[in-house]
């Protein structure tokens, strides 16, 4: 499972965690494996999510916020970069908004998809239609790295984070 891996990896390459805080799905898969392996994992959850996401009890920091918007403000003020696993709408809204934020030039973080067995291959191919229509420059296209594996995700990580400094 890709979850797990990448929170193994993470742990081993001493990189901590910020993530949405929950127990439950991919990302809580990742938050155990990243716990488990010795390694930092920081949650950021609203207040009217605590209990139906169930907020993970293990984190090394549970931080507490009023909103969605203060989640993610928080999420990318405490993130070097970005990793989207397979997910759903809330995924996607979180990799949309981070990534038209870096578009917009509010931060210089790496933004990456994790494409597991090829699970955003029609979303990339529509981001392509949408270049080919103008609607997407190169520039922000090239702001969205796609990768196929954790070791993909982790050097492409890595060497973002090194140009970055």
């Amino acid at each position: 499972m890709a979850a797990r891996e990448l929170g193994e990896r993470l742990a081993r390459n001493h990189l901590g965690l910020v993530y949405g805080g929950a127990s439950i799905g991919l990302m809580g898969a990742v938050a155990d494996a990243v716990l488990d392996g010795g390694g930092e994992a920081i949650g950021v959850i609203p207040n009217s999510l605590k209990d139906k996401e169930i907020a993970h009890p293990g984190l090394t920091d549970l931080r507490v916020v009023k909103d969605m918007h203060s989640r993610k403000a928080l999420m990318t003020d405490l993130a070097d970069g970005f990793i989207a696993l397979p997910g759903g709408i809330g995924t996607l809204e979180e990799l949309f908004e981070i990534w038209t934020w870096a578009n917009l030039d509010l931060h210089r973080k790496p933004c990456l998809l994790l494409n597991v067995e090829g699970y955003y291959d029609d979303l990339l191919k529509f981001f392509d239609t949408m270049n080919a229509a103008g609607f997407l420059k190169n520039r922000g296209r090239d702001m969205l790295k796609s990768v196929d594996s954790v070791d993909q995700a982790l050097s492409t990580l890595e060497e973002a984070l090194h140009a970055n400094n």
